[in-house]
């Protein structure tokens, strides 16, 4: 059976199952025209698996001509079902395979059409045109036009085509199996190798395909280097070879990945233990190149935090880093507009003053409009001592600290007072700077409890049997391995704890990772199977064992829980 995508190459055509399908219709038109006959042959290796044949009542009378093509009639489709029954019963058949059609576009449009039209989901399958196939490997010289007839002649079809969707899909079948058997004289083995041919890969990328030869079929990361050693691309899969491959066949469809192979001259494996080392090194080696050609995680160093800072007055300041001064921070937001909408927010329901310079509680100056408006408790010009201006900074504290409800439902109180009023933009503006709060605080209540575990061991079970074992410090990956099937892991961990990198506390709420790093290896300590074999020092369990500490790696995302209607935020 061969899956909906083609990450993973390589799938013979004598394990692919293809379905090929013939249809009948009222005319040309999918989208005025109905089917009267679906038709289709299922087979793999040669054997033929099943048959599907239904006629269809299009719910319209069959045009004359159409009935003396066809010899379906009205009066044969009077008691056949509707597409509406037709359609799934067909998709049924046809689940997990390759559809194959001798002008795939029309029958395939028609199949789209009548899905769209009955609003059932169309599975997206990968489909092999018999007529473009044909066209590169049929001469004209051998036959007159390459309609199915003429195919089917040349290769001895043991069914003649007579417009009838069943007979027609049986003599497809004849015909699919002489392009199979002739492209595979010309050294096409695989289904991807085979859609080249329909895809027209241009020759320039197909010649390029040496590139994946040596590679290993091992998790790893991969980098397109160009003819200067510049690194173009990088990426990660489960089998670094087959993905690699892809690059170079019909089932990549990117542009941009299109001009980068015609760009690339070598591409060199970095081998990895686990899927999570592969994830985590693909991210060191975006950040560290910046290939022109990735377009996600090359500027980490962009992270912005808002920070509440550290003065007789404090105050909410957009910042590109975290330091050492004991202050408090949030985020990080991946924009500056995500940043300030998430101070807005903030300002909304406390009155911290907004002004950038730093003031001192013995110099008062002027007030600006903020204060005049009730906005600021104007400590610039003396109104508000240190220790009461302390109080609403206390307030701020909780609030970055994960006690957002003051905030949540402040705000949730604006928006219902703004849409009571019908003022439904100013409305959408506090409910922008809401969602841009929570997510921020989300990121750094996530990030924060395992960047305070000095050290943390967990492991799952391996695709062979074995177990992957990753060691996080400070919520860095510091270093991974993989046990045999049968062996005893434990040997593995301490070898890997001796090994691992070692990692100094960071600043919190920031990780010794970058964000997005930390994000990832939350994500796979939070997958199903894994466990957590030692935090800290303590053994919490044996590898095999049930018991797990997960409280330990809790995000707490109090205010993302505590926003009524805010569950989905992201």
């Amino acid at each position: 059976m061969v899956q909906g995508t083609f990450d993973d190459l390589g799938t013979p055509l004598s394990s692919v199952t293809f379905v090929v399908v013939d249809l009948e219709t009222t005319g040309g038109s999918p989208a005025e025209c109905g089917i009267t006959e679906i038709g289709a042959v299922k087979v793999r290796a040669g054997e033929v698996l099943g048959e599907f044949q239904t006629l269809v009542d299009p719910g319209e009378p069959i045009p004359a001509f159409i009935a003396v093509l066809t010899g379906i009639t009205d009066a044969m489709v009077a008691g056949a079902p509707r597409i509406e029954a037709a359609l799934p019963a067909f998709l049924e058949f046809a689940a997990g395979s390759v559809l194959v059609a001798h002008n795939a576009r029309f029958d395939v449009s028609f199949l789209k059409a009548a899905a769209a039209r009955t609003e059932h989901p169309w599975p997206g399958f990968p489909v092999l045109d018999t007529v473009h196939l044909a066209r590169q490997l049929v001469r004209r010289d051998e036959v007159p036009n390459h309609r199915l007839g003429s195919l089917a002649r040349l290769f001895r079809s043991r069914t003649t085509p007579d417009h009838r969707a069943l007979h027609d899909a049986r003599a497809t079948v004849d015909v699919l199996h002489g392009l199979i058997e002739r492209v595979g004289n010309l050294g096409v083995h695989s289904l991807e190798e085979l859609l080249d041919y329909t895809a027209r890969v241009s020759p320039a990328r197909r010649r390029k395909r040496h590139l994946a030869d040596d590679l290993p079929d091992a998790p790893g990361v991969y980098l397109f280097k160009d003819g200067h050693g510049h690194v173009l691309y990088v990426g990660t899969s489960v089998s670094i070879r087959t993905r690699v491959r892809s690059y170079f066949t019909a089932s990549e469809h990117r542009r941009r990945m299109g001009e980068m192979v015609r760009l690339a001259e070598s591409v060199s494996p970095v081998v990895c233990a686990t899927t999570l080392e592969a994830e985590v090194r693909e991210l060191r080696l975006i950040a560290e190149h910046k290939p022109r050609y990735n377009r996600r995680s090359r500027h980490p160093e962009k992270a912005l935090w808002v920070k509440l800072t550290v003065e007789p007055f404090p105050r909410l300041s957009v910042v590109r880093a975290v330091a050492a001064d004991d202050a408090r921070y949030v985020g990080p937001f991946g924009s500056r507009h995500a940043a300030e909408a998430a101070v807005a927010a903030v300002h909304e329901v406390l009155p911290l003053r907004q002004c950038v310079e730093r003031l001192s509680p013995t110099r008062p100056r002027a007030a600006c409009a903020l204060a005049e408006m009730g906005r600021c408790g104007a400590p610039c010009t003396g109104a508000q001592s240190v220790e009461q201006y302390s109080e609403v900074v206390g307030r701020a504290a909780r609030l970055l600290s994960g006690g957002g409800r003051e905030l949540l439902v402040a705000l949730q109180e604006r928006m219902d007072t703004l849409a009571a009023a019908e003022r439904f933009e100013d409305a959408q503006v506090v409910r922008d700077r809401l969602v841009a709060f929570v997510r921020g605080a989300t990121r750094s209540q996530r990030l924060d409890p395992l960047a305070r575990i000095p050290e943390l061991v967990a492991a799952r079970r391996s695709v062979t049997g074995g177990w992957e074992v990753v060691c996080v410090r400070h919520g860095r990956l510091a270093g991974s391995t993989t046990s045999p099937r049968g062996a005893d892991p434990m040997p593995y961990i301490a070898a890997l704890r001796a090994s691992a990198e070692v990692v100094s506390a960071p600043l919190a709420p920031a990780t010794a990772a970058t964000p997005e790093e930390s994000e990832k290896v939350l994500r796979w300590l939070e997958a199903p199977g894994v466990r957590i074999v030692d935090v800290d020092g303590a053994w919490t369990c044996p590898v095999a064992g049930a018991a797990a500490v997960r409280e330990e790696l809790e995000p707490l995302e109090t205010s993302r829980r505590a926003a009524a209607g805010f569950a989905g935020v992201r």
